[in-house]
């Protein structure tokens, strides 16, 4: 039996993962998250509702986006290009969210 030489697998195999992740990245599909492009839920507050009360928020807009997405709140920022992710609570649960708004008079 003749030995085979496995250097130039090894070199090709290596060759064609790098290959392969860099056209990923040129084409936007591989993204390396930086701790600046991470939203904590910390920064966000829910303001309830009460009849009769008043609350205040401010009139400029929030730099994100919320939009419903198979049920689940998924908030865009439209500052950083990019930058999506799913709104979830302290035990890591996604928000849910309901694709049609709900009835007036709807039991709270």
């Amino acid at each position: 039996m003749s030995e085979r030489n496995v250097i130039p697998l090894i070199l090709t195999a290596i060759g064609s993962v790098a290959g392969t992740v860099a056209v990923l990245s040129y084409y936007g599909y591989v993204h390396v998250a930086k701790p600046e492009d991470a939203l904590l839920l910390a920064d966000y507050t829910m303001l309830k509702t009460v009849p009769g009360e008043d609350y205040r928020v401010s009139l400029k807009p929030a730099t994100q986006v919320a939009q419903c997405i198979d049920g689940v709140l998924v908030l865009f920022d439209t500052e950083q290009k990019g930058l999506t992710g799913v709104l979830v609570d302290n035990k890591k649960r996604a928000v849910r969210c309901m694709d049609a708004p709900p009835t007036a008079g709807a039991a709270q």
